[in-house]
């Protein structure tokens, strides 16, 4: 995207699966890119592509002492935070609302420096979870971004801890612009994958055990939850034209309008793996999260003129074809029940 040429971009949680993605591209539009990580989670080897082409600050941005790093930027892209799959977040609760302190440390940094433009990564997650229950009378299928909304009767009941962090920060972000103008968008993202994802998401998950033949094949829950899966690179292309058409730090959905179910994804992914277990375990003692997420696209296509491209299928097979080639099944075999509750 040429309007990022030359520009000073600072992107923090840049290490990490989506992170690397969109300093890849940010590096590749000719932006001046710098990358803060402390590699809790991030790692390394996914800037290899770009890493001499940025400057890499490894610092936590818990510490105050990070302001400096924000000094001069142009735009700040806001992806760093305690986060992983679903068995991480429900069973790591106290330290996913660190995300409280990462996120208020930026803002304030952003705010000091006087950066120009904030982009905040948020989640799906901040959607009220009764509107995503299997009950057809409470569920809306389509979810649309005003409602998730803190200051709207009905509209706040966010996803655990990390959904609560990540609305949370939605809120604060808009109190900067309210109190002092600062310029931003929030983007919740829904349920992204691709390449250097890690197994403790839904379809490396799904993936990895195909690979290692688990016979019986556990799906966590009962398989009938569904998802907007969006490839990774739509989410980037979708964060970076936010950051060029809104200003307001209104909140935006970045997700595909297909759906499909967990049970059906696995299926897909046996059959490009030509795997077939003798049995399929549906786990309900494992967390699940909601049962129906679909995110309503009609303001990414008013307000950005753009909606993803890749379809499940499509975008399967490109993680199929790098998770492959990037694992060790012998030790995948060894280590997998481990990395499902994992960061890392």
């Amino acid at each position: 995207m040429k309007e990022y040429k030359s520009k000073n971009i600072l992107v923090t949680g840049g290490a990490s699966f989506i992170g690397s993605h969109l300093v890849d591209k940010l590096v590749a539009s000719g932006s001046i890119v710098s990358v803060i990580d402390d590699l809790s989670s991030g790692i390394i080897g996914n800037l290899e592509k770009s890493m001499s082409s940025i400057k890499f600050i490894e610092a936590d941005l818990r510490d105050t002492s990070t302001s400096k790093y924000f000094k001069d930027q142009d735009f700040v892209f806001h992806l760093a935070n305690i986060h992983g799959g679903r068995g991480f977040i429900e069973t790591h609760p106290g330290e996913i609302c660190q995300n409280f302190l990462i996120d208020g440390n930026v803002f304030r940094s952003c705010h000091e420096h006087g950066v120009k433009k904030v982009v905040y990564t948020s989640s799906a997650c901040a959607y009220p979870t009764n509107l995503q229950s299997s009950n057809l009378e409470e569920q809306e299928r389509y979810l649309s971004e005003e409602m998730a909304n803190p200051f709207k009767k009905g509209a706040a009941l966010a996803d655990g801890e990390y959904g609560w962090a990540k609305f949370m920060g939605e809120m604060a972000l808009k109190a900067y612009n309210k109190q002092y103008g600062m310029k931003g968008v929030s983007c919740r993202l829904f349920t992204v994958y691709g390449p250097r994802e890690n197994e403790s998401h839904a379809v490396i998950a799904l993936i990895a055990k195909a690979l290692v033949r688990q016979d019986p094949y556990e799906i966590w829950g009962t398989g009938q939850q569904d998802r907007n899966f969006t490839y990774v690179s739509d989410i980037v292309d979708g964060i970076m034209l936010s950051g060029l058409k809104i200003d307001d730090c209104r909140s935006i959905n970045i997700g595909t309008s297909e759906i499909t179910k967990i049970v059906d994804a696995a299926k897909i992914i046996m059959e490009i793996l030509q795997f077939s277990p003798n049995k399929i375990n549906f786990d309900t003692s494992k967390p699940e999260g909601v049962h129906a997420r679909a995110a309503s696209i009609e303001m990414q296509k008013k307000w950005l003129n753009w909606e993803p491209v890749i379809s499940f299928d499509e975008g399967i097979k490109s993680t199929i074809e790098w998770y492959a080639q990037y694992c060790d099944v012998e030790e995948l075999k060894k280590t997998l029940q481990q990395k499902l509750f994992e960061r890392k």
